[in-house]
């Protein structure tokens, strides 16, 4: 925020809260460097407490020995000898509607603009839901990507990692999710951890471009803040995603990506003196990661009906899925959906891997509409790959086969689809109605996506009762898909000609 640095923000902010009257304890720093300052004197502080420094510096308790403290500073650099004393508060983040359509920190400071002094507050660290508290994921999250609404469904209170490599599209795909969230009342939160603030800054005005900045909350912490901002960042957008779960409502949190906020952490935990393990990350950096994705859930209607979904995003090294940081998150999420450098390469955009890619929840979180067309799409498209592999080994193959990796071609022409473009649920209905109705059969393989925009701009004209009962029911009866099967077969029969 123009003007108004952090310490001030924070000091501001602290002032509005209630105190009743302490005594504080105060410490010396006895050691500053790299971020980091040790702290003499302090008996009563806990892990997490936020302290104060002289010149308006902050920063958060990481580290308790016998005789000292350790404590990653937010902003600031204390000098040997200076004064702190804790606040008696961990670290909290303003919540509530009036962040919607805003920029923040990962302190709550507003990036443009100033937000309302009454706003309310949420720390950013807190106990998941319990069990009892939980509700079942049956309800869909629609993405608008095609191929993840057929194949890898993602229900409303999933945690849903998205995995690949760098320049595979994982940041686009999560930019057409929350694109499609309009007038779907879901709130969404995209947290940006150690990314350049030009990437930042591309990726707001793609969301206010699309209007999509009307229901969404953006926490920035960019490559060039302090490692600690980078570290709290994500429990910060958590917190404020939290709210709005809490509040009854739908919220889906954005993570991208937790592969740098693990490098954070063990930026700050090496300059903590904490010992080091697997390539040299800490032994607690499971749980820096399972405490915040297990925040999220689909509460029962007795705490609300709320949900929180968590998209996160782990970037790998050279495909590798086996690494620490990516087997960790794997095993803490109900599924992943994984980016493949070639498919990327090879223009099939986006680059799902339908193989290494699931969803936990599976079709109990689909729409009727969508599971009643979407059956065998995902056997159908994982044979045509080990078909495809097959025959580049081989000239000789029999008609069924040439006719099986045909029909494969076409589909894989199917799934791809444009940046920004997210389809309807009747949209996708149809286009999955042209492939298994075998309106496809005898379109050149190249001409598939010429086709799509056409006969989605067809049925849009001739058929859109039909297209807006799909859209609002979920469900296709019979004779609905009758008379939708039929008006596509009408077009294909005379695209074909044409």
């Amino acid at each position: 925020m123009a003007g108004i640095d952090i310490g001030s923000y924070i000091r501001k902010q602290l002032e509005q809260l209630s105190f009743a009257p302490t005594t504080y304890d105060y410490g010396t720093v006895t050691s500053s460097a790299d971020g980091v300052v040790e702290v003499r004197g302090l008996r009563d502080c806990r892990y997490g407490e936020l302290l104060r420094f002289e010149d308006e510096a902050y920063g958060i308790v990481l580290h308790l020995d016998e005789n000292c403290l350790r404590a990653a500073m937010l902003n600031g650099t204390p000098a040997v000898g200076s004064m702190c004393r804790g606040t008696g508060q961990s670290m909290q983040v303003p919540v509530g509607d009036a962040l919607i359509g805003r920029i923040v920190d990962p302190v709550g400071r507003s990036l443009v603009g100033e937000l309302p002094h009454n706003t309310a507050y949420r720390p950013i660290e807190c106990d998941a839901p319990g069990i009892m508290a939980r509700g079942k994921v049956n309800r869909a999250l629609e993405t608008g990507i095609l191929a993840l609404d057929a194949m890898i469904p993602i229900g409303r209170g999933q945690r849903e990692l998205i995995i690949g490599d760098r320049q595979t599209g994982k940041t686009t795909i999560v930019t057409d999710i929350i694109l499609n969230q309009r007038g779907k009342k879901m709130l969404c939160v995209y947290c940006a951890i150690g990314q350049k603030a030009s990437s930042i800054a591309g990726m707001i005005e793609t969301l206010e471009q699309s209007g999509a900045l009307d229901y969404t909350v953006v926490v920035a912490a960019t490559a060039s803040d302090p490692a600690a901002m980078q570290y709290i960042a994500p429990y910060a957008a958590c917190a404020i995603a939290e709210e709005f779960m809490y509040s009854g409502r739908d919220a889906l949190v954005v993570y991208d990506d937790l592969s740098k906020h693990a490098v954070a952490y063990r930026t700050l935990s090496l300059l903590l003196h904490r010992p080091p393990g697997r390539e040299a990350y800490p032994g607690d950096v499971f749980y820096l990661h399972s405490r915040l994705l297990e925040r999220s859930a689909q509460l029962d209607e007795a705490h609300g009906g709320g949900s929180m979904t968590a998209l996160p995003i782990v970037e790998t090294t050279g495909g590798d899925i086996s690494a620490y940081i990516p087997t960790n998150v794997i095993s803490i999420t109900d599924g992943q959906i994984y980016l493949e450098s070639e498919l990327f390469r090879a223009g099939v955009r986006p680059a799902v891997n339908v193989g290494l890619s699931v969803s936990r929840v599976g079709r109990s979180a689909q729409r009727k509409a969508m599971r009643a067309v979407a059956g065998t799409l995902r056997l159908e498209l994982a044979q045509y790959r080990e078909l495809a592999i097959f025959a580049q080994f081989g000239s000789d193959l029999d008609a069924a086969t040439k006719a099986q990796l045909d029909a494969g071609t076409r589909l894989v022409e199917l799934l791809k689809q444009k940046p920004q473009r997210p389809y309807a649920l009747s949209e996708e209905i149809a286009l999955l109605l042209s492939y298994t109705g075998r309106a496809l059969a005898g379109i050149p393989a190249e001409q598939v996506q010429e086709f799509v925009r056409a006969l989605l701009l067809q049925l849009q004209e001739e058929s859109s009762v039909l297209l807006s009962a799909i859209q609002r029911a979920g469900q296709l009866t019979d004779g609905t898909k009758q008379r939708l099967t039929a008006a596509i077969e009408a077009f294909a029969s005379t695209w074909k000609k044409t």
